[in-house]
């Protein structure tokens, strides 16, 4: 008959089971050399306390081992991870990759126009026109001083600075928007003729000049904030009846062509983009611009042409502008004179709305109803009735 006894070794941690005739005895006596002289022991499952784990199972001559949950570190120091670990931890690590990616390549912030951004057309040295031209936006010029054409061409929704303060501060953020739009990383580089393609956000560089001779797809992908940067080594040259479509929510406010000379749009052309011109912008019969034309020094020369300023829907980026509403024509201080009417939002002015007439206590007098005089009731005149004499009666006879 086996009996099972079990027994704590102190300083070790472990439980000693052993199984045999003689388990009673205290102190078992060393187990005989030969193991196979042994009788078949059944095998036996030990009684675990409450609260420890196997850790380790070793059987040695005879004697099976449990490690104790306290010590089980002395046992995990050399264990290999599970496959089932390695899986995680590659997991996470792909996933934070593909997290970072994202990040790495942010979306390209707009170009900072600054006061610039109020003006559809700006120029360094003159401002041409030919027929009736309609500009949406503020017009500026300086240091010249040479505006003409207007009329017949006009100036709607907008100011004319020239040659005064606004006018430039207008050409030096226009300098500081250029050197911005030049100075940004390329993300692609682009050469010849731009027909036909569809690009998203980024900016796309031209090591010298840069054509459009048919339609060129800019395609936001649903993002409003999308921005569209063409650096051009040298000139822009768009051709006839050429034209640019947006699409997944692409805002014309958020397209820049910096030009490293000057820019040409073609007869019937439908542009789009603010045009940043080292030297000058030329607008041939017929051409359309959502945008801006800003030329550094030279001029902007246009021909019935229709410019609209771009401005930025909600989650766009371009600033409202301030100075919208009249047609105010300002020159500095060689001129001195000033046309139109200002406005009053903004320091290139506009409209503004009259005050709203606060109401007065003051109760209105009722006006005096003057009566008109009395009328007299005119009496017929009356004709006397003739008085007929009757005959006496004779007096009483008395006697």
């Amino acid at each position: 008959m086996f009996r099972f006894r079990s027994s704590f070794v102190h300083g070790r941690g472990q439980h000693v089971a052993a199984a045999g005739p003689d388990a009673d005895r205290a102190g078992d006596g060393p187990l005989p050399a030969d193991a196979s002289q042994q009788p078949t022991e059944p095998t036996l499952r030990p009684r675990l306390h409450p609260g420890r784990s196997i850790a380790a199972t070793a059987p040695r001559q005879g004697v099976t081992v449990f490690r104790s949950a306290h010590h089980s570190s002395e046992s995990s120091a050399g264990r290999r991870w599970h496959p089932w670990r390695a899986a995680c931890v590659a997991g996470l690590f792909v996933a934070g990759s593909l997290f970072a990616v994202p990040l790495a390549f942010s979306a390209q912030a707009p170009v900072g126009m600054g006061t610039a951004g109020n003006f559809a057309v700006l120029a360094g040295s003159a401002v041409t026109n030919t027929g009736p031209s309609v500009i949406s936006g503020s017009l500026g010029l300086s240091p010249g001083s040479a505006v003409s054409g207007f009329p017949p061409g006009i100036v709607i929704a907008g100011t004319t600075q020239v040659a005064n303060g606004v006018a430039l501060q207008a050409k030096n953020d226009l300098v500081t928007a250029y050197n911005d739009a030049a100075g940004r990383s390329s993300t692609a580089t682009i050469s010849g003729d731009l027909a036909g393609r569809t690009l998203t956000s980024g900016v796309y560089t031209a090591a010298s000049s840069l054509g459009l001779s048919g339609q060129l797809t800019l395609d936001g992908q649903g993002n409003p904030a999308a921005v569209f940067i063409f650096q051009a080594g040298s000139s822009l040259i768009v051709g006839s009846g050429a034209d640019v479509i947006l699409i997944g929510g692409a805002q014309a406010c958020n397209v820049y062509w910096q030009v490293g000379s000057s820019a040409t749009i073609g007869t019937s052309a439908a542009f789009v983009g603010n045009i940043l011109a080292l030297t000058s912008v030329t607008m041939t019969t017929g051409a359309t611009l959502q945008g801006s034309a800003l030329a550094r020094n030279g001029a902007v020369t246009l021909d019935t042409n229709t410019i609209t300023r771009a401005v930025c829907a909600t989650g766009g980026s371009t600033p409202p502008a301030t100075g919208t509403g009249g047609s105010t024509t300002t020159t500095g201080s060689g001129g001195g004179s000033t046309k139109g009417s200002t406005g009053g939002t903004g320091a290139a002015g506009g409209k503004t709305k009259p005050k709203a007439k606060t109401p007065t206590s003051k109760k209105k007098k009722p006006k005096s109803v003057v009566k008109p005089p009395k009328t007299h009731k005119v009496t017929k005149p009356v004709t006397p009735k003739p008085v007929v004499p009757t005959a006496g009666k004779p007096p009483a006879f008395t006697g």
